[in-house]
Order: C-alpha cells, then structure tokens, then sequence
C-alpha cells in the first residue's frame, strides 16, 4: 500500500485549493509530517498559487510518481473535468470535477495507490443542482464504498479532536424530522459503528459511549418528551446487553463540559447540532470530520467551503493538516 494520503479538491469555488497549497508548504518542512498528492484540476491549482502569490509549485504526476514528487512540489493527479468557477462564485458545471475527485479518491485507496482518503469541503447546493442524489459526503462515500464490496455498509460521521469526540445519530436532516428519524435501531447500530472503529482505528480497548436524550433535561421522565422513555433508553440497554460501554441518556447541556468529558470517550448526540456546535466551540481549528463503518480511511477539515473568504488569501489549513495527520495515525503506511 502507498504511504500516500489521497486529498480531493472540494468545491473548486471555496477555499480547498488554497488551503491544500499551504498544508504542503507546512507539511512537507517536517519529515515524520503525512504525504499526501491532490486529485484536481492542475491549472486552477496553478491560478490559485499565482493569484494568492504562494509559492507553490504544481507537479503533475500519477499516482505512483507523488512520492518522489512531494518535496519538490505540490503532486497532482489531474481529473478529465475542468475547474472553470471562480473563487467564491461556484459553477454548477464543477460539480463533475468534484464528485470525480471523490470517486478517483477511492478507487486509489481501494487500489492500494492510497492509504486512506483525505476531502476537502463540498458545496451541496451546486452538486444539487446537477443532480447529485446524496445528502453529502458521508452519504455518497457509503454508496461507493457499497459498490466496491458489494455489500451494504453505513457510513457514521464523528468529529474528533484531542479534547472531544462526538457523534450526531441523525445528520443531514430538517430538525423537525429528527424525533421521526430516531428510533431504538438507528441508535444501537450507530453506537454499535462507533464502538467497534474506536477499537479497531483508535485503539481505544473498552470505548466509554454517552448518548445524550433529545428533549431539554433528557425529557424529565417522560414530561417534556417521550423518546428517551421509549426510544433512547431501550437501545442503551440492548447495548449495554451487547456489551457495549454506552450509558445515558444524559442531558445534553450538561455533558460537554470538562469533567463530563473525562467520562467517555465519544458522545452520541441525537441531532446534528447538538454534536457539532460543543465541538466546534472547543476545536474549531483543529477538529477533524472522521467516517466510520467504511472499509477505509476518510477524514475531513471540521468546516466548509468558505466561499466569503475564498480567493483572499487568509483561510487557515490547521483543521486540513490535523485531518491529514489524523489520516496517517488511522491508516499506518505498511512498509514496502
């Protein structure tokens, strides 16, 4: 297997070309620091080296050549599509070089070409409009990964960092169809994913889940909402039946601060919200966006496409370079 990370660009509008650019300036000054080569279009990286005057240079290559690239330049594997948005003005006719980018990201780690998968952040809306059939990242790399090994499986997203892991049992939906969503089975096999990746990925020996309730103080036995009598509560016991380390459900105001969090591990949140807003308030710089229950490797930056701030020259590449890091120590290179 390569040691190399495979990045895509993201949404060639936002800030994932630039951000790309200035994790490998960083990276490539450290030795131990993960290689990574970008699947994109090699002339809109070379327009946003120029125009944002980094000094870069695009080194485009296959696969197997990013290696012996990487310290001289920045290695691209070119996609067929074009890039033709400009910075924060994105194109409905880029969302072919995206989801390629995407698509040939996976077939190189599932080649042995890559080890993991590294994504820069989509834009939904335009990949919509060009008939793009999945709510988002986590979603469409579920169905690839499906057809590769052609069997179902269920891509579960979790927000790591050092401080805070947590995880939102239903995602990219209305909030107002959340409590719908919910049920005892969605629970269980979420918490399920969870516990076995953080064993398996993490290392973590015996993971120590929390699954917070939905309603305000966990529903107060039932007064302000019945689902963590009748929906939330009933998993945790089938799980703590399978043996998993799950308990709750917790209020979720009170499980995020420092204490609470010295308790588990990661925490199972019922709305996407409520996962992401106590993460991204302690570690909006250096949370990673993880998925688990894949056959491989996938991190993400914890923040989207910026399109206000792309083309100006200030988007911050930490949450990009911890997601490559955090790539690296999940998918230990095997010696050759």
């Amino acid at each position: 297997m390569s040691a190399m990370i495979a990045l895509t660009q993201g949404d060639p509008s936002g800030i994932g070309p630039e951000i790309a650019l200035k994790a490998w300036r960083v990276l490539r000054e450290h030795d131990e620091a993960p290689r990574f080569l970008l699947l994109a279009d090699p002339d809109l990286m070379r327009r946003t080296a120029h125009s944002l005057e980094l000094d870069a240079p695009i080194i485009e290559t296959t696969p197997s050549g990013a290696a012996s690239a990487f310290d001289k330049g920045l290695p691209v594997v070119p996609l067929r599509a074009s890039a033709t948005g400009a910075p924060g003005a994105p194109a409905r006719a880029d969302a072919a070089t995206t989801i390629e980018a995407i698509e040939r990201a996976v077939e190189l780690v599932f080649s042995g070409a890559a080890r993991a998968v590294t994504t820069n952040p989509i834009a939904k809306a335009p990949l919509y409009d060009a008939g793009f059939a999945y709510p988002g990242h986590t979603e469409f790399l579920g169905e690839l990964a499906r057809r590769k090994i052609g069997a179902a499986t269920r891509a579960v997203m979790m927000i790591w960092s050092e401080q805070l892991a947590v995880v939102p049992v239903t995602i990219h939906i209305p909030l107002a169809r959340a409590p719908l969503a919910l049920t005892r089975e969605l629970i269980t096999e979420t918490a399920l994913i969870v516990n076995e990746d953080l064993r398996m990925r993490f290392g973590v020996a015996a993971p120590r889940l929390a699954i917070s309730g939905l309603n305000p103080h966990a529903g107060e036995d039932g007064t302000m909402g019945r689902e963590e009598v009748d929906v939330i509560a009933p998993a945790i016991v089938k799980l703590r039946a399978l043996g998993v380390d799950a308990r709750g459900p917790y209020p979720a105001d009170t499980m995020f601060h420092a204490k609470a969090r010295a308790r588990y591990d990661a925490a199972l949140c019922m709305t996407h919200d409520q996962a992401l807003i106590p993460i991204k308030t302690i570690a909006f710089e250096t949370a990673v966006n993880v998925t688990l229950g894949l056959p491989f490797v996938r991190t993400s930056p914890d923040h989207g496409v910026a399109f206000d701030i792309a083309g100006k020259g200030v988007a911050d590449p930490s949450s990009l370079i911890e997601a490559l890091k955090l790539a690296a120590r999940l998918a230990p290179a095997r010696p050759a």
